[in-house]
Parts: C-alpha cells; sequence; structure tokens
C-alpha cells in the first residue's frame, strides 16, 4: 500500500483563508501560531496557495500552486520565500519531520536521527 502526502497546513491568498491540519491538533499552540503567521505571510507577499505536506517518506515540503490567470503571482519570490522560510526555520521544520516520522509513520527517534544524520552526510 503506497502511502500518500498528508497536509500539515496552508494558505490561499485567493479566497484568503489558512488552514490547520487538526490530526496534529497536539503540536504546541506557539507552532501551531508559527506554522499560520508563515503560511499568511507567505500568500500575501507572493500570492497563490501555500500548502505545509508531509511526503510518504516523511520529509516536509513547500508546496506552491497558482491560479492560471494570476498575472500578480511573484514566482521567483515564491522560491526566495521558501528558501528563506527553510534557511530561518530549519530547526523547526526538522523537528515537524521527527514528530511526524515519530507519532504518525510509527519510526522509532533513534533511528530518525540516524535518518537525519544520514541526510547531512555524517554517517557514523
Amino acid at each position: 500500500m503506497e502511502r500518500e502526502t498528508v497536509v500539515l497546513c496552508g494558505a490561499n491568498s485567493y479566497e484568503q483563508k489558512y488552514y490547520f491540519n487538526r490530526d496534529f491538533a497536539k503540536l504546541p499552540e506557539g507552532i501551531q501560531q508559527e506554522l499560520q503567521v508563515m503560511c499568511v505571510l507567505f500568500t500575501e507577499d507572493v500570492g497563490g496557495v501555500l500548502t505545509l505536506e508531509f511526503s510518504p517518506e516523511g520529509v516536509l515540503e513547500f508546496k506552491v500552486q497558482v491560479d492560471e490567470q494570476d498575472y500578480l503571482f511573484d514566482e521567483i519570490g515564491s522560491e526566495l520565500k521558501i528558501r528563506e522560510y527553510q534557511r530561518e526555520k530549519r530547526e523547526l521544520l526538522e523537528a515537524l519531520e521527527m514528530f511526524y516520522r515519530v507519532f504518525f509513520m510509527g519510526i522509532d527517534v533513534g533511528e530518525v536521527e540516524r535518518m537525519n544524520l544520514d541526510k547531512m552526510g555524517m554517517d557514523e
């Protein structure tokens, strides 16, 4: 059975709405608020629809969708903003990946840490 992506949260500039997956309600309120601010500011700055989704492997990915007729969408700004978030919010994003892998995928914490070391090329 192949796993699908799981949406953590997202914001839509066209409908001016924010979505948070209630399956993640156990995350601390401060983290939930930080995610909301990130998503909403992203869509206010560059437009479109942003979702943060966990891949089947447990990697948190930024997904952007744009209406075909949205000529105001800032594609370059979108890519720059995502890179900025990935750099500035690195610890938060890595902690969310660990949370997802442990509590949703059932992977042992030690195994998740080994996966992270392998990803960084720091094998033991």
